[in-house]
């Protein structure tokens, strides 16, 4: 393969973190040059470098370096984990969009804002839009704050980020992962998948977070009696003798003068993808987008399953101190405190939800459903798919993930390209972030039928290798502590930090805050995190 990571000089050089794989990792533990606590400290020295400005870490694990220790005395007598032996340390929370953007009209609020982790931002331009909602679960892996992240999407809320912070996201089949205790935005739509600097590396994270799970019925519709390895996937002639097709009528619906750029780029990906071998069928087109029904069902949709989801989630809470049981509490209570800053940002969505008179049974809401399977399945993705018999379909990502979000259809996003010098900014809609910009990533997807994520990872990492588009541009912002960088052991201190990290102590106000927020609540279960790999999800691995 190609992608061979630049070191850092010394007696002892390590690949820089913001470009070392988990292949590499194991490699350095299984030979002895690199210890759990070691990577662990890095990080955590990473994170207090640059946190106070991209905002991309929400919380710390504190019990995150005694789990290494374990992990360092294991491999001391001689049980060394495999990569699909989900021995992770989970590094933390990240930081993500309040309410997964669920709450306040776009114009009112930003991605990646919540009341307790603040505005995460993107490294690649100055105040920087991240995307969301798993803006800090993308930003941490691109600037190697971890080695991969757990992201959720219901519409766009890994890909989106994913693509923006130049790094690999896949968004699952819906009901390939369990979203046990994840707060639920739409039981019929959200799904959890990894984030890496790689599609191998996601790929063994997709596979560690894989598997059917009695908390989650949704995931006893898997086929699999075992969990596929996905990284074996990962063949760099994996378009050759490949169909994919392009669906121009649902790219061009979202087409502007600032996607120019992307689509040039994108145009030249095509191209690349037939010089490795595949057969590229252009407009393959949907049989339908109906952008008006898509924005009406959809809203009915989410709309109807948030709440009674929401409810549901609360209901099974171990401890509630605030004592909120529905939307309507939560409303109240966010209305009220000042770190939510409303009204400035407003509670637009939840209005429009407390205010239908209908629920997630009721006929209108299954009929909004029926719909949208039906114009994202036979209409879209799926009648394009078999129309051409295609392996995948490719778009800008962009582009790519709405019909996917309303059938619950896999997509993987890799790197495509970056704005040029020459890009004039543009602002988001609150007038707060940067949204495009010179050096601004964006990307690719692929995107398949259900449970064709084998292929799909073939694919995307056939073109990743032809292309190696992360490595041509570098985060404006980036930490500057390495693997190298560590000072030698002493007795006193085992592995000792120039800084040494210290849990944050959590008054009772802000703890009251901390569990009515977004950017905590919204994170798989317990249960989860132990199938989980390496870093920051929104949790850090």
């Amino acid at each position: 393969e190609r992608q061979c990571p630049t070191t850092t000089p010394g007696p002892s050089s390590f690949p820089l973190l913001d470009d070392i794989s988990i292949e590499d990792l194991h490699t350095l533990f299984e030979d002895g040059s690199l210890t759990s606590v070691n990577l662990v400290r890095a990080y955590i020295e990473r994170i207090e470098e640059v946190n106070p400005t991209l905002r991309a870490v929400g919380e710390l694990n504190p019990d995150a370096l005694d789990i290494a220790r374990a992990l360092d005395v294991e491999r001391s007598m001689g049980r060394v984990r495999g990569l699909r032996d989900a021995g992770a340390v989970i590094l933390g929370k990240a930081t993500m969009g309040e309410w997964a953007q669920c709450r306040s009209r776009k114009a009112s609020s930003s991605h990646g804002w919540s009341g307790y982790g603040g505005q995460v931002l993107g490294a690649y331009y100055p105040q920087q839009d991240p995307s969301g909602s798993s803006s800090g679960s993308a930003v941490a892996v691109s600037i190697g704050l971890a080695v991969g992240s757990i992201g959720t999407e219901t519409s766009g809320s890994i890909v989106n980020p994913a693509e923006k912070s130049n790094v690999v996201g896949i968004k699952p089949t819906l009901g390939l992962t369990s979203r046990d205790m994840v707060i639920p935005i739409s039981l019929r739509q959200d799904t959890l998948g990894p984030i890496g600097r790689t599609v191998k590396d996601a790929a063994y994270m997709l596979t560690a977070i894989t598997g059917k799970d009695r908390f989650d019925n949704w995931t006893s519709t898997q086929p699999y009696e075992v969990t596929p390895d996905y990284a074996k996937s990962c063949n760099p002639w994996g378009l050759k003798g490949a169909r994919v097709g392009i669906p121009r009528n649902g790219i061009d619906f979202h087409l502007d003068d600032s996607s120019k750029p992307v689509m040039a780029v994108f145009e030249t990906a095509i191209q690349t993808v037939r010089d490795a071998g595949a057969r590229v069928i252009e407009e393959a087109n949907f049989s339908s987008y109906d952008a008006p029904a898509f924005a009406r069902n959809s809203s009915i949709v989410l709309d109807t399953d948030f709440v009674a989801g929401l409810s549901d989630y609360l209901s099974q809470l171990l401890a509630n101190p605030n004592n909120v049981r529905s939307l309507s509490d939560i409303a109240r209570f966010t209305k009220s405190d000042p770190l939510e800053q409303y009204p400035d940002r407003d509670t637009y969505v939840w209005d429009r939800q407390l205010g239908r008179n209908i629920t997630n049974a009721s006929p209108e809401s299954w009929a909004a459903y029926q719909a949208n399977l039906f114009m994202g399945g036979d209409l879209g993705v799926v009648g394009a798919l078999d129309r051409h018999k295609l392996d995948a379909l490719i778009m800008p990502t962009f582009a790519a993930f709405h019909l996917p979000a309303i059938a619950g259809l896999p997509i993987v996003s890799v790197p495509l390209g970056f704005y040029p010098a020459q890009t004039a900014l543009r602002m988001n809609l609150k007038k707060t972030l940067v949204s495009v910009a010179p050096n601004i990533p964006f990307g690719i997807a692929f995107v398949g039928r259900k449970w064709s994520e084998e292929k799909l990872i073939a694919l995307a990492y056939a073109f990743e290798q032809r292309t190696m588009i992360r490595r041509q541009m570098k985060p404006s912002i980036r930490p500057t502590f390495e693997l190298s960088d560590q000072l030698e052991p002493t007795e006193e201190t085992p592995y000792k930090l120039k800084v040494q990290y210290r849990a944050p102590v959590m008054d009772q106000p802000k703890l009251a805050h901390l569990i009515m927020s977004k950017t905590i609540s919204r994170l798989t279960s317990i249960r989860s995190w132990l199938r989980s790999t390496f870093g920051l999800t929104q949790s850090l691995l």
